[in-house]
């Protein structure tokens, strides 16, 4: 996951000025914390980028820790500056290395899970149980959604500046779907400079492979949230929106500390 850092950083850095800032989509995010978790408390937020939506998180009266080894947390702190009735403290870190004391009540990953392999994704979720999450708290996370990707496979785009919206970079991307692995890869480059291409590399999960890989790490999938509509995890035989509509979904998980597995699982 070499990649990681410099990806985040790059893109990050074509695209602050436009998307540095709160938005609707942050204040979604919020919402979705309180129907689906539960009152304010204490909340992890992993991948943090640039912040915002931890801190429209700690405006909402939450207490945030927010992680992102990217270049992108470089900036939230000038988005902090009033987040009163909560807080937020910010770690410059790699989540799968950084190093906490407490636990929370609420653990978010928005829009970036899949990053590495299956024994990554695993060792994540097992960390979030016993290092993170107290029991009975509740783990958001955002899955990539692999029926959408596998349809993008050979897409290109062309993205022209917008300086009034923030974007002055002429960008391409291209996307890539491997049904072997279920993996998408998603690369950008400048058009004036095609050689110095980035990528970033998307391990998608179905519900039913997010059901499996949660086995033994102590976390039970207890909801999915597609779109608008919010769905037990049970067979669901033409579900429009996860066939073809949304790229991610929102996997409500909550810390069942009986489901923990032998000592050597994962």
């Amino acid at each position: 996951m070499d990649w990681v850092r410099e990806f985040y950083s790059r893109t990050g850095d074509w695209w602050a000025e436009a998307d540095a800032r709160v938005t609707d989509r942050d204040h979604h995010r919020v919402r979705l914390l309180h129907d689906h978790g539960g009152e304010v408390g204490r909340v992890l937020e992993l991948g943090s980028g640039y912040g915002a939506t931890a801190v429209a998180t700690a405006r909402a009266g939450h207490a945030v820790t927010a992680v992102d080894i990217s270049d992108r947390a470089d900036f939230t702190e000038g988005l902090a500056e009033d987040v009163g009735p909560g807080s937020l403290t910010v770690h410059k870190a790699d989540f799968y290395r950084v190093r906490m004391a407490e636990r929370f009540d609420f653990v978010c990953y928005w829009n970036g899970f899949g990053v590495g392999s299956d024994a990554d994704q695993r060792r994540l979720l097992m960390r979030i149980a016993s290092e993170w999450l107290r029991p009975g708290g509740a783990a958001l996370i955002d899955v990539f959604n692999p029926f959408v990707w596998a349809r993008w496979d050979g897409d290109e785009e062309h993205l022209t500046p917008d300086p009034a919206a923030g974007y002055h970079h002429e960008l391409g991307e291209r996307t890539q779907f491997d049904p072997v692995t279920c993996t998408a890869t998603d690369t950008w480059w400048e058009t004036a400079s095609p050689e110095r291409r980035i990528s970033q590399v998307l391990r998608c999960y179905t519900p039913a492979d997010l059901a499996l890989l949660l086995t033994g790490t102590g976390l039970v999938l207890t909801k999915i949230v597609v779109g608008e509509q919010v769905l037990p995890p049970e067979p669901r035989p033409g579900l429009g929106e996860l066939l073809r509509e949304q790229h991610e979904y929102l996997a409500v998980l909550r810390h069942e500390p009986d489901a923990q597995a032998a000592p050597h699982a994962g």
